[in-house]
């Protein structure tokens, strides 16, 4: 049996920098579990949050043949409207996983992964997971692969497969170490270098209220610190933060490195390639990171017109809208798209030309929907991008809106309880009212803004040992969630219809 290494016996290497990893696949193939069941992994493990924070990307640790190595990981959504976002993640990234469910088939949107990997040029490793359930078939989805062009290793070609269980830890190890196997394969990685000139390439931006323009970044080459002056889309700006995906603020960052960057005049496009202003005049854009710019399909227009459905739309991020206006019909007329929050200004504008509000994962305050109200606004606030497209396509085909989102209530997560194998929240009832049954937003607040956690139902409430079914202002409760969503004290819930 080999020996256990000790820390002493780990090395820590100054010039192997991580493989930036892009995770694709179908939206229900497992590719959530397979991160957090990576996160568990992690030498650096963390309580909160999973593989994927706020920034869309994450960085673990891990010893490989003695040494301590690092991996940072895109995650890229799985839903067909987002093949352009799944598409920037290959171009940051420096190997593809592309991951299949072994109990399901090569799906349409596994297939335009397929296409986007091979078009980048870089590495696949094939992922099966649920590799665990009885009912898998290997055999099946490897043949599937062939006829799709992706020439497996042991069927006459080199590109590796591995079965993983994230529910069983199965393989994940082995996994990670496939993949820094793989990028030392690679061989073109010598040219890398902290102190070459920087670029880096934007995976995600948005506007915040608050801090302004914000901006995750992938570190190609080179290194930045705070300070650092800029030049992106034509435009110059001065790095004031960096922050990690722990939330940490950093005074530099370097190859491989996915971080959040504050410091730009205005949004960056998703896509664009970030330079330092003191290399712009020697480094020209290399034709290996090519430049994706958002295009809207419909060009605004405040004129109403017959036959077409205008909308203001708001979202988190600049990815997000680019994947909405994307998946629209074409009779949908955007007469405004952002992102952040709702703002009144905003419900007054739909007022003004008989426009929708339209709303995907971002917030809209109380007095904004207390407006909707007053002056008769439709306003709907998403989460699934495909629910949104859809609705839109009923109402462009003549069907009403389901009923706009009704807020019944919020509360303040005051306490955390141990419960069977799940925690209670413990919570104080700030407006309104809260029931059993509700759907829910988990909102976490901070300095930086407000963030979205997910979305969930109550399915037990209790005041004390008895259970009830509502709980009205000013009272406190426990409450269960299903799906359980990682709350943390100070935390709010939204309860909706």
């Amino acid at each position: 049996m080999a020996k256990t290494k000790t820390k002493s016996t780990i090395k820590v290497p100054t010039n192997f920098y991580p493989p930036v990893v892009a995770v694709l696949g179908h939206v229900d193939h497992g590719k959530t579990s397979l991160l957090d069941a990576i996160r568990k992994t992690n030498l650096v493990q963390k309580e909160h949050g999973g593989i994927t924070q706020a920034i869309g990307a994450s960085k673990i640790e891990i010893v490989h043949e003695g040494i301590k190595r690092q991996i940072t990981f895109i995650d890229t959504p799985g839903h067909e409207a987002f093949a352009k976002m799944r598409g920037r993640g290959t171009q940051a990234a420096d190997i593809g996983l592309l991951v299949i469910s072994a109990v399901d088939d090569v799906m349409p949107q596994t297939k335009e992964s397929i296409v986007l990997l091979t078009e980048s040029k870089i590495p696949i490793i094939v992922v099966l997971t649920k590799s665990d359930l009885p009912n898998k078939n290997t055999e099946k989805i490897k043949q599937q692969l062939l006829k799709e062009g992706i020439l497996l290793e042991g069927l006459g070609g080199d590109v590796p497969i591995i079965e993983v269980s994230a529910k069983m830890n199965t393989n994940i190890k082995e996994l990670l170490e496939l993949i820094l196997l793989v990028f030392e394969m690679k061989g073109d990685n010598s040219s890398l270098s902290e102190n070459g000139e920087f670029n880096a390439i934007v995976i995600e931006s948005k506007l915040d209220q608050k801090a302004g323009p914000r901006a995750t970044i992938v570190i190609k080459n080179g290194t930045i610190t705070v300070g650092d002056e800029i030049s992106i889309d034509n435009q110059k700006g001065r790095v004031r933060t960096i922050i990690d995906d722990k939330s940490t603020h950093l005074k530099r960052a370097t190859v491989g490195d996915a971080v959040e960057i504050l410091g730009f005049e205005k949004v960056p496009k998703v896509g664009s390639i970030v330079y330092k202003h003191s290399d712009i005049a020697l480094k020209k854009i290399s034709p290996d990171m090519p430049i994706i710019s958002p295009v809207a399909k419909y060009e605004p227009s405040l004129e109403t017109k017959e036959n077409v459905v205008s909308i203001v739309l708001c979202a988190d991020t600049l990815g997000s809208l680019e994947a909405i206006i994307n998946g629209l019909p074409k009779e949908v007329n955007v007469v405004l798209q952002k992102t952040g929050e709702v703002s009144p200004a905003d419900v007054l504008l739909a007022k003004s030309i008989g426009a929708i509000v339209i709303g995907f994962n971002t917030k809209a305050r109380s007095e904004v929907t207390k407006l909707c109200s007053v002056e008769k606004v439709l306003f709907k606030n998403y989460n699934i991008i495909y629910e949104l497209i859809n609705e839109i396509n009923d109402v462009v085909a003549g069907k009403q809106l389901k009923v706009a989102e009704e807020i019944f209530g919020t509360a303040k997560v005051l306490a955390s309880f141990p419960f069977e194998k799940t925690k209670v929240l413990g919570i104080s009832v700030q407006e309104g009212r809260v029931a059993r049954g509700d759907k829910v937003r988990l909102i976490r607040q901070s300095a930086d803004g407000d963030e979205i956690i997910g979305e969930s139902r109550i399915t037990s409430m209790r005041v004390g040992k008895n259970p009830v079914s509502k709980v009205e202002k000013g009272h406190e409760a426990g409450i269960t969630l299903s799906p359980f969503l990682d709350f943390t004290i100070g935390d709010v819930l939204v309860c909706h219809g």
